[in-house]
């Protein structure tokens, strides 16, 4: 038997148990540090946040719902339904709505508006937009439609200078950022609008840049941006987006106004674009941008396209008219601030009609159409049948030969031989089935006005008839194809297989040729008189005289002529 420990032995005992113990779980929690250190990083799981964008693009002021074809999207089962109205989209966007969500847009909020949002300079919808949610918004052409200062105003409150205050008081500016980076003033060549914007969601920034197609001189009014210079999209986009980088922001979304067309009738989240201006921003843009929303087009899809670094890239495009919001959602890794591009996804949503609408935006509407219902409800005239934008196959509408008639009629005083319509100045069909208590084929002043809403003044020029021959022919151009509306006593024949600049021919004004030296006195709304659309030869006329506001002439035809039959498609023909 062992001898007993004394008191001393014991204690010394204990004491290096306690050592071999201590130096064992040191050891052993050397290990298990020498472990975790040897796994590689990427078995660590990357702390992220997690992100959704909703945008609207090309809502033109549409706060009802639009009628016509304006009035129905395709969905995803290829059906073709009634979509659009404010109070669905906001019904809509509350139901896609998370604590993690930004709304944006794309352009072309406003502008080309129905009465219901025009009358009033478009404060309603700017001020539904804001209400909405929507924080940032690209600059679209339509914004300039009635100059630069009264963006400025839109966007930085005020009353209107000439019309004053609306029923409401005092205009407050927008709620959200208007983005502009390739705006730049013409004499001094500094912003003339916010580039861009930084948001902050679930703890880390996101950065919009937007942008408006450089073509935008071309398709408004000179006088419109006369002060004003419009930089090709990707220089300013990638200037912009080096200066989220230096401020730490490696989450970037471009806002383009500017995009591609579809084939007709393509489903909401295909991708079928035929690559044009759209394309080439969304490709060439900087690798630091990691979305692209568009618009300009009014079309839907839903794209992945490499940046040039070769990385996928989202792209993407909601119709208009409020018609699809577009849903972006993704990842942002919360280490390098910048979006974890395999975890972009984007999904279309028609803004179907078959759910209860908001009731606070309903009311708001209510609210807005009787203001404007006393000018809005007034019978202006009456229709056979429908007259709409559809096209032949030569590109002539009924709806564009009734305009060209009406402007041709009112500018035969001022000694208009015919008449010519740029098919975008059209923005609505007229339908024949009643809209609301006025009764079937009846068309009302809103009507009118949602076709003829630029308030464009009509002019007479004298062109000879070969500038009349080059200015067919610039109906053809690098940017695709635009056919002039003619009235009833201008005719020619297109062939699209001959080449550019050799496609018209047979030109006749009443029945007879026209004489290539002789001068013909046509009529035209000043934004074509001015060289829009790639027009340039109208610009070239003579004695030009100016007569009333092309919605004044639609009306007073509408009146004089009515019942108004659809003409038939036979002012343009083909080989």
């Amino acid at each position: 038997m062992a001898p007993p420990m004394t008191r001393g032995a014991a204690a010394s005992t204990v004491r290096g148990m306690t050592r071999r113990r201590f130096k064992a779980a040191a050891l052993l929690a050397a290990l298990a540090v020498a472990g975790v250190a040897a796994q590689p990083a990427a078995a660590r799981p990357v702390p992220t946040a997690t992100v959704r964008l909703l945008a609207l693009n090309d809502f033109h002021g549409n706060l009802e719902p639009p009628s016509g074809g304006s009035g129905t999207a395709v969905t995803e089962d290829g059906a073709s339904v009634p979509a659009g109205g404010a109070a669905y989209v906001a019904a809509h966007m509350k139901a896609l709505r998370d604590r993690n969500t930004l709304e944006v847009a794309q352009g072309d909020l406003i502008g080309a508006s129905p009465l219901i949002s025009a009358l009033y300079h478009d404060e309603p919808s700017v001020q539904f937009l804001g209400d909405l949610g929507v924080t940032a918004s690209a600059v679209g052409n339509h914004e300039f439609d009635e100059g630069y200062q009264e963006l400025l105003r839109i966007q930085n409150g005020g009353c209107h200078p000439v019309d004053g205050c609306s029923p409401e008081g005092k205009w407050k500016g927008a709620k959200f950022d208007y983005l502009g980076a390739n705006v730049l003033k013409k004499n001094t060549q500094t912003p003339a609008l916010k580039p861009w914007t930084i948001r902050w969601i679930n703890g880390v920034p996101v950065g919009f840049i937007g942008v408006v197609t450089k073509t935008t001189p071309s398709i408004v009014t000179a006088e419109g941006v006369k002060d004003l210079t419009f930089e090709d999209e990707v220089a300013a986009a990638n200037r912009s987006a080096r200066q989220l980088k230096a401020r730490g922001v490696r989450a970037i979304v471009l806002l383009v106004h500017e995009g591609d067309q579809t084939p007709a009738g393509q489903r909401p989240d295909a991708c079928g674009v035929v690559p044009g201006a759209g394309t080439r921003i969304a490709r060439e843009a900087d690798p630091e941008i990691d979305v692209v929303l568009a618009g300009h087009t009014h079309q839907q899809y839903v794209c992945t396209v490499p940046d040039p670094n070769g990385q996928p890239r989202l792209y993407s495009s909601g119709s208009s008219f409020g018609r699809v919001i577009t849903q972006v959602d993704f990842k942002v890794n919360r280490l390098t601030r910048d979006i974890v591009r395999t975890s972009l996804r984007g999904d279309n949503h028609v803004v179907t009609r078959d759910v209860p609408p908001d009731p606070a935006t309903e009311a708001f509407v209510q609210k807005w159409k009787a203001r404007v219902a006393d000018k809005a409800d007034a019978p202006v005239g009456k229709i056979t049948a429908d007259l709409t934008r559809a096209p032949s196959p030569y590109g002539e509408t009924a709806l564009g030969d009734v305009v060209a008639d009406a402007q041709l009629a009112a500018m035969k005083a001022q000694g208009a031989q015919i008449a010519l319509m740029n098919p975008g100045g059209d923005r609505a069909d007229l339908v024949y089935k009643a809209s609301g208590g006025e009764g079937d084929g009846v068309v009302t002043y809103g009507e009118a006005f949602a076709v003829q809403p630029f308030s464009n003044v009509l002019g007479v020029t004298s062109l000879t008839g070969a500038q009349l021959d080059a200015l067919l022919e610039q109906q053809w151009t690098s940017a695709g194809e635009k056919i002039l509306q003619p009235s009833a006593n201008l005719r020619f024949t297109i062939d699209r297989a001959r080449p550019v600049g050799d496609r018209v021919s047979g030109i006749t004004i009443d029945g007879t040729p026209v004489d290539p030296s002789a001068t013909y006195k046509v009529a035209a709304n000043n934004f074509l008189l001015g060289g829009g659309d790639g027009f340039t030869t109208f610009a070239q006329g003579t004695g030009q005289v100016l007569g009333p506001i092309d919605l004044d002439a639609f009306v007073a035809y509408l009146k004089s002529a009515s019942p108004v039959a659809p003409p038939a498609l036979n002012r343009i023909s083909g080989p």
